[in-house]
């Protein structure tokens, strides 16, 4: 909402609206309550200045005691100063009695009710109102603040990806220009698409499912043509990858993971990737042959990439996602489902 060309938030919106609320109410019901009677309505309507001095009462309460005393200097400095508060406010609207209220009126309301009750009665409502808003404002400041730290983990978290995904693809690049390969120009074009989507479509927040699998395939294509015939590599996507949002790079490590630890000293190497898209349900799956031959380094060395994922599916699908990772003799196998956005 914008007031005479500014944006006001939502909290300062309530303020206002519940402000304008109560002091209509407070004012005005007395009036409409007199009904015929002439002299209670101008008593009402004779004390509306002294009504008026209830608001700064209700904000000094509300606004400076509660949040700067209680909240810096504890309950006790704070009760001490509300009394302090009370017992001035008391005494100056029975002063402006005096002053504003014909003197038969005067006398007839001047007892403690209407000296001492008004006052309690605005200043338990700012009380109330008060601590509820304090604790609303706590609460949303530490929501900010677990935001942030969320999001500083996150962007540490792909920082982390990217650097090893280029050291990845220059290594094949490399490889292949060392064996003069023809497939050296394809491989270069291939890293293009690659990068031009790693570093201008992966920085969003999400891309679109089907960005990600274009990405993919085009990262298989690359590992298919770096080990020709020497690698079993198998790419199957079941239905139609479309708009469903994703977390970008998000599929990527699992596949790095394999190429890194599926091939080499591995008799008859076979890579299977496996994209499954159903309605709002994705199902990713990756495996691989692994060796016996140091087998524990090796999981200790795969695993900082797939904790990086891990701790990002908690992070952005919490409860919306599961994550196995398995070892069944000779094979590596981990295994993704998570509900996906549109």
């Amino acid at each position: 909402m914008k007031l005479f060309g500014n944006k006001i938030s939502s909290d300062v919106l309530f303020k206002l609206v519940f402000h304008l609320v109560l002091w209509s109410i407070w004012i005005g019901l007395p009036i409409i309550n007199s009904g015929d009677n002439e002299k209670h309505r101008n008593f009402s309507i004779a004390v509306i200045p002294i009504a008026l001095t209830n608001i700064p009462l209700f904000l000094l309460n509300s606004e400076w005691l509660i949040p700067k005393v209680f909240g810096k200097k504890g309950i006790l400095v704070y009760l001490l100063s509300l009394l302090g508060l009370i017992a001035f406010f008391a005494f100056f609207q029975n002063f402006l009695k005096e002053l504003i209220i014909p003197h038969e009126l005067f006398r007839k309301h001047n007892d403690l009710f209407w000296a001492v009750v008004p006052v309690l009665f605005v200043t338990a409502i700012s009380t109330g109102y008060g601590f509820i808003t304090l604790l609303l404002k706590q609460e949303k400041s530490r929501q900010l603040e677990r935001e942030e730290r969320l999001n500083s983990e996150l962007s540490f978290l792909r920082s982390q990806i990217s650097p090893h995904f280029i050291f990845n693809v220059l290594n094949s690049i490399v490889y292949l220009i060392r064996s003069k390969s023809s497939q050296a120009e394809t491989v270069t074009i291939k890293l293009s698409e690659l990068m031009r989507y790693l570093l201008y479509d992966s920085g969003d927040v999400q891309v679109p499912l089907e960005k990600e699998a274009e990405y993919l395939k085009n990262y298989v294509e690359l590992q298919k043509i770096r080990f020709e015939e020497d690698v079993d590599i198998r790419l199957t996507i079941e239905g139609k990858p479309g708009p469903q949002l994703i977390e970008p790079m998000l599929m990527i490590p699992f596949v790095e993971n394999a190429f890194k630890h599926g091939v080499g000293l591995i008799k008859d190497p076979v890579i299977e990737i496996l994209l499954r898209i159903q309605d709002k349900t994705l199902y990713f799956r990756v495996k691989n042959k692994t060796s016996t031959v140091n087998a524990e380094d090796k999981d200790t060395a795969s695993g900082i990439g797939l904790r990086n994922v891990q701790r990002r599916l908690e992070l952005l699908y919490p409860e919306k996602h599961e994550l196995t990772i398995e070892r069944n003799g000779e094979w590596f196998e981990v295994a993704m489902t998570l509900k996906t956005h549109t």
